[in-house]
């Protein structure tokens, strides 16, 4: 115990004599409402990027890396319980590089580091709490810490010297968890081939069926996602198992008030509500039940207000315009030209802000944030969605040169696509391109983009998208686990392409 406190003592002194000034808190002048409330924090807040891990290197020091936004209640109360804590502050300026990111801002840096907590702790959700080497590569981590528990010794102010400590005196201990925890972390994360079989994804879904029944914690987007592929199951095969489970869920989600509220779990509220209104339309479609009828169209419709009217909320593309696509093809099926024309004013806003012909979609409206495969994808689906409700050719011009780009900086040669583009210049951790299999706040990229793939070759006729689709699919096979409700989005649109095999060969 007297060798810990002199620890901490000696780096605490140390660095309130050299070092304040470089960790001045640098969140003021971000480009997100969630990041720049936290110029107010006492913690020397540092913006992802190559300098925070240049200034790491050069301290000798690990990073703290703080994950977290504005839609995630656990984040809200970290904030106010431990981040505003001066004591906490002073602990980790003095042994850390604090680096604080917003999830919605970098979906590319939260999905990395979530699987790497996974791949330490078993842990899911935010916030992530991470430490990591100047390298960028995570040896501790989770989720959730108290400010102080001593009894247990798990809260911030016990851990956080001691986890410094280990970086100091371990170092050779620490480089090589760090490596195991990468390995670990990117075998989740698609990097592996497989073949698409009819049976294997039957019974993939039948787990997920299961899965759905018999548990109460799915929910947010990734529920929505579960209840469209089990819908589509009894659309094309009849299925009425899969029916009695995607109705009992939805029906949950209508008795609880879900449809129309402002809020929906830590989920970013309009992504799930523009999943529910894709459900409810599919559902009305199915079984022609008024209640899902009545239900779709006072969900559109809130969707359609959250979309033009002025809101205190960032805009991020590819949520934007998967809520866009949402709304179009809803409300086509509901019979709502009112809201699908207000989805048209929306989708022509938006890619008037972040779409230039050429050179892909920018994240935000703000900041520098660019090369994401969701921004791509999802401004191509909702463009393509648009042309079949209209007919007006500079969609499908979008949509087509949007999948040109696809192919030019996200393709793998071996198969799928990558996350973020040829020419992304991330921090060294992020230097390996990974692929997204599993739905997290929106469906997994490459279901996406094979799902695109599938729609403009219908349009088009171009075989080569179709077998785009089908080989992007067979990449990844390998890489979906059994059970998992995340895998609903890939496994429905392999039932696509499994049932489009036969038509075509």
């Amino acid at each position: 115990m007297r060798a810990y406190s002199s620890f901490l003592l000696l780096a605490l002194s140390a660095a309130c004599a050299t070092e304040r000034g470089p960790l001045t808190n640098q969140m003021a002048q971000s480009s997100t409402r969630y990041l720049s409330r936290a110029a107010r924090q006492p913690v020397g807040w540092q913006p992802w990027g190559r300098d925070a891990f240049a200034l790491a290197a050069r301290l000798d020091r690990p990073v703290l890396l703080y994950v977290g936004s504005d839609d995630c209640r656990w984040c809200v109360v970290m904030d106010r319980e431990t981040y505003a804590d001066r004591e906490i502050a002073a602990l980790i300026d003095s042994l850390f590089v604090p680096v604080r990111v917003d999830r919605d801002e970098r979906p590319d840096v939260a999905r990395r580091y979530q699987d790497q907590v996974r791949a330490i702790a078993g842990l899911r959700g935010l916030p992530l709490t991470v430490v990591l080497t100047p390298d960028g590569e995570a040896f501790f981590g989770g989720t959730y810490f108290a400010p102080d528990d001593p009894v247990t010794g798990r809260g911030l102010k016990q851990i956080l010297p001691e986890v410094a400590r280990s970086y100091h005196a371990d170092r050779g201990r620490v480089v090589q968890r760090a490596a195991l925890v990468r390995q670990l972390a990117l075998g989740r994360s698609g990097n592996t081939h497989g073949v698409l079989r009819a049976a294997t994804v039957d019974a993939q879904i039948a787990a997920v069926r299961a899965a759905f029944r018999t548990t109460d914690s799915i929910g947010g987007f990734v529920a929505t996602q579960a209840i469209a592929l089990l819908l589509g199951e009894y659309g094309a095969a009849g299925d009425t198992a899969a029916l009695r489970v995607a109705r009992r869920a939805l029906d949950a989600l209508l008795d609880s008030g879900a449809v129309g509220a402002a809020t929906a779990r830590d989920d970013p509220p309009i992504v799930v509500h523009a999943g529910l209104a894709r459900d409810l339309s599919l559902a009305w479609v199915l079984t022609a039940d008024l209640r899902y009828r009545d239900a779709g169209r006072t969900e559109i419709r809130a969707l359609a207000h959250a979309l033009l009217e002025p809101q205190d909320r960032t805009v991020f593309a590819d949520r934007e315009a998967f809520a866009i696509g949402a709304l179009l093809e809803s409300a086509a099926a509901i019979g709502d030209t009112g809201s699908q024309n207000r989805a048209l004013q929306a989708l022509d806003g938006l890619l008037r802000q972040v779409y230039a012909r050429g050179y892909g979609v920018r994240h935000a409206l703000l900041g520098s944030v660019d090369g994401l495969l969701e921004d791509q994808v999802q401004v191509a689906s909702a463009s393509l969605s648009a042309y079949e409700a209209t007919g007006e050719r500079r969609y499908l011009d979008v949509a087509n040169d949007l999948a040109g780009l696809l192919q030019r900086d996200y393709a793998d040669p071996e198969g799928g696509y990558f996350d973020v583009s040829a020419a992304a210049a991330p921090v060294p951790a992020l230097a390996e391109r990974t692929k997204t299999v599993l739905d997290d706040l929106l469906p997994a990229g490459n279901a996406s983009v094979a799902r695109f793939c599938l729609r403009l070759a219908a349009v088009t006729g171009d075989a080569r998208l179709r077998r785009r689709a089908e080989a992007t699919l067979e990449s990844l096979a390998d890489a979906v686990p059994t059970g998992d409700a995340r895998t609903a989005s890939y496994l429905a649109v392999a039932r696509l392409v499994l049932s489009q095999r036969a038509l075509f060969r």
